[in-house]
């Protein structure tokens, strides 16, 4: 494999920094106010009902995520809960855009080592500014020769991200936490994919089933990806 690959992608949140543990903080914290309508999981299970309903018009992001607790509140509470809840959720959701970047292990280490290399890209889901955002707080901005801010990952997404990079998918690598979004079409397309689990994933994410591909790598930490490179 490492005769091959000339570019390797970088998936951004619970891969390079930490991101899913702020957005269940802020959804416990959405159940918790509406808790004189519904149990605390059944406000979860409507949150998600309605991200699910909403995904093909919102994408991925905190935006998204903001105005879906909105439309949660009115289908929970019959369209009578207070303006407070709905500007409490405003509060949450601009409070989510503002955490501050706490890049995971490994990732500095990593990115040095390969610096140089390789053609090093970011390719994540999201919102464009939000994304853009914590790329430039992050201090990670210089490693990466270009950065797609992607509405989805399906094989389509990436035969256009490939085309753009002028890469075929033998010479290409993804690391990511997602099985579903970061590895699966990226296999598909002939390329390789290196999963790095991360101990929180959202449910839309979530992949059960055991993965044999001998393009895969199931990695505890993004370094070890340099013990199949070097």
């Amino acid at each position: 494999m490492k005769n091959k690959i000339k570019t390797i992608a970088f998936d951004a949140d619970d891969t390079l920094w930490i991101n899913e543990p702020y957005f269940q903080e802020a959804e416990k914290q959405f159940c918790d106010m509406l808790q004189d309508y519904l149990p605390h999981h059944t406000v979860s299970q409507e949150l998600f009902k309605t991200e699910m309903k909403n995904l093909h018009l919102y994408g991925y992001g905190v935006k998204g995520f903001m105005l879906c607790m909105i439309e949660t509140i009115g289908r929970i509470s019959g369209n009578k809960a207070p303006i407070s809840l709905v500007n409490k959720t405003i509060e949450l959701g601009q409070e989510l855009l503002q955490k501050p970047i706490q890049l995971l292990e490994g990732v500095q280490h990593t990115l040095e080592s390969l610096n140089g290399k390789y053609r090093l890209v970011v390719a994540t889901k999201g919102d464009l500014l939000d994304q853009e955002r914590k790329l430039k707080n992050s201090g990670l901005q210089d490693y990466f020769h270009h950065i797609e801010i992607m509405s989805d990952k399906q094989i389509s997404d990436y035969t256009k991200l490939l085309k753009h990079l002028d890469c075929q998918p033998e010479n290409f690598l993804m690391l990511g936490n997602s099985i579903k979004s970061d590895i699966l079409p990226v296999l598909d397309l002939g390329g390789y994919a290196a999963h790095i689990p991360y101990h929180i994933t959202w449910t839309h994410e979530q992949h059960e089933s055991t993965l044999q591909h001998k393009n895969f790598m199931e990695l505890e930490r993004i370094d070890q990806v340099l013990e199949y490179l070097d």
